[in-house]
């Protein structure tokens, strides 16, 4: 990490790249992670998996129970190479044939999701998980190459705007997908939408609600933006220069600096009780965001109109997260941020639980049929789905106030030498136990034969990272502590 800092420091990218202005090269940089996060939104999270889990499984519970298991396999993938490939990547020269490799991999899969048919003809279910288990695993090491050349396309002094930029694109893009779906094929046609005239009276493209076509052109518009917004990179973004390190030794010397840098953290006790937390936390948070569509299209009977707005409404307020974890950590220091965070997202799972169509927060009960709708739209039109869409908001907001704590508290527990060895593990740790989330709610699932069953065990990595904190010396507000 250091020798590409100083290498991308010294080259005529960072010089463009400088602090005043992004150069071409870093926008398009940014052009890449924000046409990519898209699939995340619309496969992994809102559209595409709950339709898997209800319509082509048929049964939310054993949908969230096979799914989750397939994730879990993709997590032991992602643990046994992404950080091995971290520690190499200085040494393996040019990225983008890599890059390109792992590109030209992902789109083709992605667009086959679109064969997952309800009726089986096409791709069956163990076919369309084993493709989405080989696109996470390919995402992962995107993400390691794509990272790596930061530095390099917008120089130190502009790093954060490239990256901004990206996380700014990556939910601009994904909203843009999930209206386009929602007003071109999901609100025409029905009855509630017939006098909406900024509504087409039918589908686009003669798209079959029947065939679930609304839910499955996703893949396309997830293969085809990751395609097009791909391209820039690879034409315009500089690449690392050529290290004359064959491949194997690379990965050789890769490992034997993956441990050394895990014995540097281990000397700084507080720094290293925070990485040891943040892997339990971190997955919880995640587990939450994976799997919270499948278990609002289960529980709450959600179509796939409901999730598109779902999504919607989330997206743009999870802008708010950053917001919150700034002020959070200017007005309590981030190790508090982290901790109220976490708690907060550990009373929305506990709410989410208590969730049903008839019933509000465990207790109490609610009969559709003697209520009248809150309005008559075609989405969201009982309490119940109101007080579930709001729980969905507090843990959209403190999920992503928590990223952005999680960063300033290691700046306030490590050394400023150290800085770099400590981020690689801090990497790490994201990667390390990414199965465990995964593997909890499909045992909890299959064990207890309920989603809530299986969402329920995240209660438990997110009140170990809690506790872990708790052993934290350092991050308040203006301290900075070596360990």
């Amino acid at each position: 990490m250091t020798e590409l800092i100083q290498e991308a420091d010294l080259s005529p990218a960072a010089t463009l790249g400088g602090a005043d202005r992004l150069s071409f090269g870093a926008a398009c940089w940014s052009l890449f992670e924000g046409a990519r996060n898209p699939y995340v939104i619309l496969i992994t999270i809102y559209i595409f998996m709950p339709y898997v889990a209800q319509t082509v499984v048929g049964d939310p519970v054993k949908g969230q129970e096979v799914i989750s298991r397939w994730s879990q396999y993709s997590g032991w993938a992602v643990m046994a190479t992404a950080p091995f490939l971290g520690a190499s990547i200085d040494k393996l020269g040019p990225r983008k044939i890599w890059l390109a490799m792992v590109v030209a991999l992902m789109v083709p899969l992605m667009a086959a999701l679109w064969w997952t048919k309800p009726d089986g003809s096409g791709l069956s279910v163990t076919q369309t998980l084993a493709i989405t288990t080989c696109i996470g695993i390919l995402f992962s090491w995107s993400e390691v190459l794509h990272n790596s050349l930061l530095v390099r396309a917008a120089g130190l002094g502009s790093a954060h705007k490239a990256s901004g930029l990206a996380l700014a694109l990556g939910n601009g893009f994904a909203l843009l997908a999930l209206g386009f779906t929602a007003w071109a094929f999901a609100l025409p046609g029905l009855p509630e939408t017939a006098t909406w005239t900024w509504v087409p009276k039918t589908p686009l493209l003669g798209l079959s609600r029947a065939l679930h076509q609304p839910e499955r052109v996703v893949a396309f518009m997830a293969a085809g933006l990751f395609a097009v917004g791909a391209l820039p990179l690879f034409l315009f973004t500089p690449d690392a220069p050529r290290t004359g390190i064959p491949a194997l030794t690379a990965f050789r010397s890769g490992a034997a600096d993956l441990w050394a840098m895990v014995r540097t953290v281990g000397r700084y006790r507080n720094a290293a009780v925070f990485l040891a937390a943040r892997m339990f936390y971190v997955d919880g948070m995640t587990a939450i965001l994976i799997y919270a569509g499948v278990y609002a299209t289960g529980v709450m009977k959600w179509r796939a109109l409901e999730m598109l707005f779902f999504g919607i409404i989330l997206s743009v307020l999870a802008v708010l997260g950053g917001f919150v974890g700034r002020w959070l950590d200017q007005g309590l220091g981030p190790k508090r941020a982290v901790q109220i965070e976490i708690g907060m997202s550990l009373l929305g799972i506990i709410a989410f639980l208590g969730m049903a169509p008839d019933r509000i927060l465990y207790i109490w009960h609610w009969n559709p049929a003697a209520h009248a709708n809150l309005w008559e739209g075609p989405f969201f039109r009982t309490v119940p789905e109101w007080v579930f869409l709001l729980i969905g908001f507090s843990n959209a907001v403190f999920i992503t106030a928590h990223y952005a704590s999680s960063r300033t508290l290691l700046t306030r527990l490590t050394p400023p030498a150290q800085t770099g060895a400590f981020f690689g593990v801090y990497a790490l740790s994201g990667t390390a136990t990414s199965w465990l989330g995964p593997f909890l709610v499909n045992q909890g699932t299959r064990i207890f034969k309920t989603q809530q069953g299986g969402f329920a065990t995240i209660i438990g990595l997110l009140a170990v990272g809690f506790v872990g904190l708790l052993f934290v010396r350092g991050g308040d507000r203006a301290a900075r502590e070596g360990g």
